[in-house]
């Protein structure tokens, strides 16, 4: 597995090695030893599987959850998708910061988002399925979402004509006003 490193250092990107022939594939999609080498976490601490499938030009994000703040190891099973993590760590020299990357059921990359961070993605394909780890459950109680379009963050969005967007990510905060990380 190669390791990817990005602007901001916490963020990494794991390209497996693919074993490819007349017969399909085969490729190792996830080593604990590995993830732990590279990142200094846990592999055991990830606690929830999740799994999501999104329309062309369907935008999630920016969310997070302010406690019990969850890192996410993303990839893509099904289509593409440009998947971003903006750095909401108010003491960090990458503060509002942004790393973007396009991940896809082809290149099956994986994006390492760590706590600390705003997560979100926009489909660049006709639908596209997502899987994720988090390292926390769920807490709708503590999720927060970061206006996709702050012109502070300033994320280069591969944008089509027509966006499709939730509620609450069209009335997500500024990162001026949001409830960040100390």
């Amino acid at each position: 597995m190669k390791i990817i490193p990005t602007s901001i250092p916490d963020i990494l990107i794991f390209e497996p090695t693919v074993f490819e022939d007349d017969r399909g594939f085969f490729y190792e999609s996830f080593n604990g030893r590995r993830f732990e080498e590279c990142t200094g976490k846990d592999a055991c601490k990830f606690v929830q599987d999740n799994h999501s499938k999104s329309h062309k030009s369907v935008l999630r994000g920016l969310h997070y959850q302010i406690k019990q703040a969850q890192g996410k190891l993303v990839r893509v099973v099904a289509g593409e998708v440009f998947d971003v993590a903006v750095d909401i760590r108010k003491t960090s020299p990458t503060f509002g910061l942004w790393v973007g990357v396009m991940l896809s059921a082809d290149n099956r990359r994986q994006l390492w988002i760590p706590e600390g961070f705003a997560h979100g993605f926009l489909v660049t394909s006709d639908s596209a399925e997502l899987l994720y780890k988090t390292t926390d459950y769920w807490a709708p109680e503590h999720e927060r979402c970061i206006l996709w379009n702050d012109p502070a963050i300033g994320i280069e969005w591969p944008l089509t004509k027509t966006l499709l967007l939730a509620k609450n990510d069209q009335d997500g905060k500024l990162l001026a006003d949001a409830e960040v990380f100390a």
